[in-house]
């Protein structure tokens, strides 16, 4: 028993007498030097302004018609190849997501406005059903997997046209006496 206390003490004394070893003579830290802008080697960081809007607000954002009606939203904003906002993609339709038909709308269509410094207004010039009327919004990697479907509905499609109905047999039928 008197080991391991011999032990717990040894190692304190020694844990001790290191820390304040440190603390006399060890070398001061230095402060780090906060990052230049001018210096290409690190990134240049942008603080937001007032006037900037942050695509997280945008979408879900509802969108409204001329007439205070609420339309759609915004699911999703295209960036062109300059990676400046292209069009932005509009659900319109449907309940809690199922249903939605999603369009592409021009950047130019919408227009966004800050109400206040937490509240964005969406507005549109256009009604509901021209939303619906317009050709769905299908991303790239979806395109594949559409026209996949698209060709197994038409396969599908022949193979029922190619069927024909036959009459279930009627009649008698034989039967083989049982085998002892």
């Amino acid at each position: 028993m008197s080991r391991p206390l011999l032990a717990a003490a040894f190692l304190l004394v020694a844990g001790t007498s290191a820390g304040l070893a440190q603390d006399a003579g060890g070398p001061k830290p230095v402060p780090g030097t906060p990052a230049t802008l001018s210096d290409n080697l690190r990134p240049t960081f942008v603080a937001q302004e007032p006037s900037d809007l942050v695509a997280t607000k945008l979408i879900g954002q509802s969108i409204q018609n001329g007439a205070n009606e609420t339309i759609g939203s915004i699911a999703d904003i295209v960036l062109g190849p300059d990676l400046a906002v292209k069009s932005y993609v509009v659900g319109v339709g449907g309940f809690l997501g199922l249903g939605t038909k999603y369009v592409s709308v021009a950047r130019e269509a919408l227009q966004v406005t800050r109400v206040d410094d937490k509240t964005l207004k969406a507005v549109i010039n256009t009604d509901k059903d021209q939303l619906r009327a317009a050709p769905e919004y299908v991303y790239l990697g979806q395109q594949a997997d559409k026209a996949k479907t698209e060709a197994q509905k038409t396969e599908a499609q022949k193979t029922d046209a190619q069927k024909t109905d036959v009459p279930a047999a009627t009649g008698t039928t034989t039967t083989q006496p049982a085998q002892q």
